[in-house]
């Protein structure tokens, strides 16, 4: 507990934070279980995204009506859109290939656009042209679909604290902090992966949100300096990954999940039970750092334009990588459960929902709500 108390030290330290509120264990007990999400065969958001998906096939856009559905459904109060963008690849000659990134956003009602900042939650959705028939089931079904589960667990709570926040008129005096979901398309190179064949979406969004500014007098410049950590998974799903902190302007962001990890894990919240942490590096030390970007990835164009990265992939790879193991069959359901609720506490915790998620012990006397979650 001491490791854990001064990595949260140590978070606070570096952002300058007074008031922050780790979730406390009630709360991290209480966070919203699975119940059926990661069902391989029938699951409401990971089942419909274990199909081929290459960019511009009619499985990518099948994926893409899914979490067009999904998200109206289930996420009414989120902003949805497209950014598309058309590219030749090694594979097709002078055919261009359509990509389509998807941007869910939730910002405080009250808020303009440009002067929110955010934390991004990053997956891409494609799968590899080869070997036909691939899947990815962890690169990255699993973890969009840990995404997905993280941003419906932490909405009521949003709501709650937001509608709070109007009701005592505390909103608009301290930072306005939102929620973003990145969905990139093309991440994958269609033949060998070189600087052109490979984050075809990501380049582009990354390329066109440096390039549009916000409003005169916005506290952000850009879309892409609205961005206050992206936070990306990758290759998430196989059990007992090793996940590396990889840099170390953003080790703090890793401290603060690892943190959450053991929590979770002593209060008995997690499924799993690897022979060490998922994220065992939560006390390396500075000079254990280089300048490399890590492992090559859709973070690289945002990293170029000075975005700061909290990379979660793990060092090995899983050894499905690339292959046609990488399937439903071959994912560990309780590691990915894990992950989404560990993906959940830190979303909480950035947000400062503590007090704000709908279960008895943390009923929280909004204007317009019933306390429904009092059982």
């Amino acid at each position: 507990m001491d490791r854990l108390l001064r990595a949260l030290l140590l978070v606070c330290i570096l952002l300058g934070v007074t008031a922050y509120t780790p979730l406390s264990d009630e709360t991290l007990r209480n966070l919203p279980g699975a119940e059926g999400d990661f069902d391989v065969l029938t699951g409401s958001i990971l089942a419909p995204i274990l199909i081929p998906r290459v960019p511009g096939t009619p499985g990518s856009l099948a994926v893409q009506e899914h979490f067009v559905q999904w998200f109206t459904t289930n996420l009414p109060n989120w902003t949805l859109e497209f950014q598309n963008s058309t590219s030749k690849t090694p594979a097709t000659g002078n055919r261009d290939v359509p990509f389509a990134n998807i941007i869910v956003t939730r910002d405080p009602p009250w808020t303009r656009s440009g002067d929110v900042g955010r934390l991004a939650l990053v997956a891409h959705y494609d799968s590899k042209l080869t070997p036909p028939g691939f899947i990815g089931a962890t690169d990255s079904a699993a973890p969009c679909a840990m995404i997905m589960h993280a941003a419906r667990s932490v909405d009521e709570a949003l709501t709650r604290k937001w509608a709070a926040m109007q009701a005592d008129g505390s909103h608009g005096l301290e930072e306005e902090k939102g929620v973003q979901i990145i969905f990139l398309d093309g991440e994958e190179a269609f033949v060998s992966w070189t600087n052109t064949d490979s984050l075809y979406g990501a380049r582009s969004l990354a390329e066109e949100w440096e390039a549009t500014p916000h409003a005169a007098m916005s506290t952000y410049h850009s879309p892409i300096n609205s961005i206050n950590l992206f936070l990306l998974l990758d290759l998430l799903g196989t059990e007992k990954p090793r996940v590396p902190s990889y840099f170390k302007t953003t080790h703090w962001a890793y401290q603060s999940l690892a943190g959450l990890e053991m929590r979770l894990r002593s209060l008995g919240a997690l499924k799993s039970k690897p022979d060490h942490p998922f994220l065992p590096e939560i006390e390396k030390a500075g000079n254990q750092f280089n300048n490399a970007w890590g492992v090559q990835d859709d973070h690289v164009p945002f990293m170029a334009r000075g975005v700061e990265v909290l990379h979660i992939i793990p060092t090995p790879f899983p050894h499905v990588w690339h292959t046609m193991d990488d399937d439903a069959a071959h994912l560990d359901i309780p590691t990915v459960e894990d992950w989404a609720k560990m993906v959940t506490a830190f979303v909480g915790e950035w947000m400062d929902l503590e007090g704000y998620f709908p279960h008895k012990a943390l009923a929280v006397d909004v204007p317009g709500f019933e306390k429904k979650d009092e059982l």
